[in-house]
């Protein structure tokens, strides 16, 4: 029984009220997330957000973001202008009271937006609450009034400047608190570039201009086609199934859905869904509808056209979405999203919405357009087929034991621990490197697969082709979470996936098929965070019985430069012309070819040892840019891979490139 404890000095004195921002101050990661990268970011976002909806409502044109010398960030639109008037439940200005008050906006039904992406109305306050200044300018009627804030807290009345060239729009000038945003305050113009591009994307028709003046950087977005132009761009790099884009955009009683539409000759799905140009990551109820309609209009168009055989069995979701690159937009008055985050909708009518609009007008366009709708259904009948084929495949070696948890590859050494949080899967390039490893390893917490060659490039292969490759295979059956439709992330038996090839271009080249692998077909392992790159020593210098590692020729030359400074310091007189090796006293400098050099005690110092290694941790901060790197890399368009390698060497100066 616990006892219970009496503290009478409990009284009202010790419930803390926040008033005004302060709760903000007090807890900023429950209004933005976090007070790192992403949090900082999000304020751009917060009040770039505001401008967007101010054009998706048909009143603004133009928005301009501009990260400041002194380290602020500038957004301007030419949007109505928050109201100046005066607020009659707060008695403030109505700027005043949107940029202090939490829970104020013209997002609540009063007639502000019919339609915007903020639900809480939080977000400028928020902005303001977190900034060591705010000055906000408003124009209305070719009047320019403004009003400071630091901290959140009002500086004085809101002043009426006079006229001005401008008939009206809302600039916001903000300044992020470092005693907030400890790690950086530094905005990331490449961040910022990417967001409001994909905004420009969705809010057809809008002139978005971003401009560095740290750097003197800038671009300018506008796209007439909108999503369509979303869509080619996603597609870059891919063989397309026809340049006709099927588009459509559909009032539907008190929302909107646009939905574009085109095929490629990849193995893998590509739909964004949107709500209120909000990405819905996690899908809802407008993806749902899509993909239901989806599968139904192509199955009925392949039975009337003949395509689909009477015995055949009707073409699967999975089949008909192989190849597909899609974007779902739907714009609602009162959405629905599940958390905070807006990561999924729940609205139940949109599905009918999408529905209705997706079979009426998709059966239209494969109706027009028969050669193109003949390839989308061949296209799905040939991935019929690869699925059948695969799961025969998959059959056949799950009868062999290929995936039974009891039955691990031949060449795994297994670690003896059983919790995944605490073991290491080292995947290990050659039998030489892999024989090094496992001499060396802790085998209490580390496993080693070591792999011969080079693993199947995945980005050019279907599944039941995968499943012939003996490298793929082993892969499969040692990371213990299956693959395709029986893929399942909590099966994972190593929280640490750790890729260990040589530091050259044969080493470089197996870690991006293993990466192609991890991202294509096991894409939440990567999302996990679990999977890791090593990078082991380039260079050994010895100085007698002391061993120096060098992971690069910069980190080399500064050991060197070290190993001079010191015996200077000690009295030994150094020829600067001489051998900068031998002044510095290197009995012993060796370039390591590949892993397969070390022997084992070496490849634990300097690439298994927690306490020593270094590790790069593989993530997907952006998987739309990632896709299209992998597009270019491991895909069949030539040309593209050839550019891009040739941007990069332009970039880091090499001026010798053999391809």
């Amino acid at each position: 029984m616990v006892k219970q404890k009496l503290d009478n000095t409990y009284d009202g004195s010790q419930i803390q009220v926040l008033e005004g921002l302060d709760p903000v101050r007090k807890r900023p990661g429950m209004y933005i997330g976090s007070t790192g990268y992403d949090g900082l970011h999000h304020l751009i976002k917060e009040i770039a957000d505001n401008s967007i909806d101010e054009a998706i409502a048909g009143y603004a044109t133009k928005i301009t973001v501009t990260l400041l010398k002194d380290g602020g960030a500038r957004i301007d639109d030419d949007g109505r202008g928050i109201p100046v008037d005066k607020h009659p439940k707060t008695g403030l200005s109505t700027l005043e009271t949107a940029l202090t008050v939490l829970h104020a906006g013209g997002k609540f039904g009063g007639g502000g937006y019919k339609v915007s992406s903020g639900l809480h109305g939080v977000g400028s306050s928020v902005v303001n609450a977190l900034s060591t200044n705010l000055i906000a300018e408003v124009v209305r009627k070719g009047q320019l009034y403004r009003i400071k804030f630091e901290k959140g807290v009002t500086q004085g009345k809101l002043q009426k400047v006079g006229e001005t060239d401008r008939v009206r729009g809302t600039s916001i000038t903000f300044y992020p608190d470092p005693t907030i945003f400890k790690e950086t305050v530094t905005f990331d113009y490449k961040w910022v570039v990417n967001y409001l591009r994909h905004q420009a994307y969705l809010t057809k028709g809008i002139y978005v201009y971003v401009k560095d003046e740290r750097t003197n950087e800038r671009e300018a977005f506008y796209f007439e086609g909108g999503i369509q132009s979303y869509v080619k761009h996603l597609n870059v790099g891919k063989d397309i199934v026809s340049e006709n884009i099927f588009y459509v955009e559909k009032q539907v009683e008190d929302s909107m859905v646009e939905i574009a539409v085109q095929y490629n000759d990849t193995f893998v799905e590509l739909v964004k869904p949107f709500a209120n140009n909000v990405l819905t990551m996690d899908g809802g109820t407008h993806l749902v509808g899509f993909r239901s309609a989806l599968t139904r209009v192509i199955n009925d168009y392949a039975r009337k056209s003949g395509l689909l055989k009477e015995k055949e069995d009707n073409l699967t979701g999975d089949d008909i979405r192989e190849g597909l690159t899609a974007i779902i937009l739907v714009k609602l008055p009162d959405p629905q999203f599940e958390g905070q985050t807006k990561n999924k909708l729940g609205n139940p009518e949109v599905r009918r919405y999408v529905e209705q609009v997706m079979n009426e007008y998709f059966s239209y366009y494969l109706e027009e357009n028969p050669n193109v709708a003949k390839k989308i259904v061949g296209k799905a009948l040939l991935a019929a087929r690869a699925r059948k084929a695969a799961r025969a495949a998959r059959d056949n070696v799950i009868r062999k034991g290929v995936f039974d948890g009891l039955n691990l590859p031949g060449k795994l050494a297994d670690c003896s621990s059983k919790k995944p949080a605490d073991s290491e899967l080292y995947i290990v390039e050659g039998d030489s490197a892999g024989g090094s490893a496992k001499s060396g390893r802790d085998s209490k917490t580390q496993a080693i697969l070591p792999l011969r060659g080079k693993v199947l490039n995945v980005e050019r292969a279907r599944l039941d082709r995968m499943l012939g490759n003996n490298e793929i295979v082993s892969l499969i059956k040692g990371m213990g979470v299956g693959i395709g439709d029986q893929f399942d992330v909590s099966g994972l038996r190593y929280h640490r996936v750790i890729i260990m090839t040589d530091a050259d271009v044969d080493g470089s080249h197996i870690a991006t098929l293993l990466m192609t692998f991890f991202f294509r077909y096991m894409r939440e392992v990567v999302d996990g965070g679990h999977i890791y790159l090593a990078k082991p020593p380039l260079f050994l210098l010895r100085v007698g019985t002391k061993k120096y590692y060098a992971y690069s020729d910069e980190e080399r030359d500064s050991i060197v430069d070290r190993l001079i400074a010191e015996r200077r310091e000690k009295g030994v007189k150094v020829d600067d012309d001489a051998d900068r090796t031998k002044q510095a006293g290197i009995t012993m400098l060796q370039r390591y070819k590949g892993l397969g050099e070390m022997d084992a005690e070496q490849l634990w110092d300097t690439t298994m040892n927690p306490e020593n290694r270094v590790l790069i941790q593989v993530k997907v901060e952006d998987a739309e840019k990632a896709d299209a790197i992998f597009t270019k890399l491991m895909g069949d368009q030539v040309d593209l891979r050839k550019s891009f390698i040739q941007g990069r060497a332009k970039s880091l100066n090499i001026e010798e490139l053999d391809i």
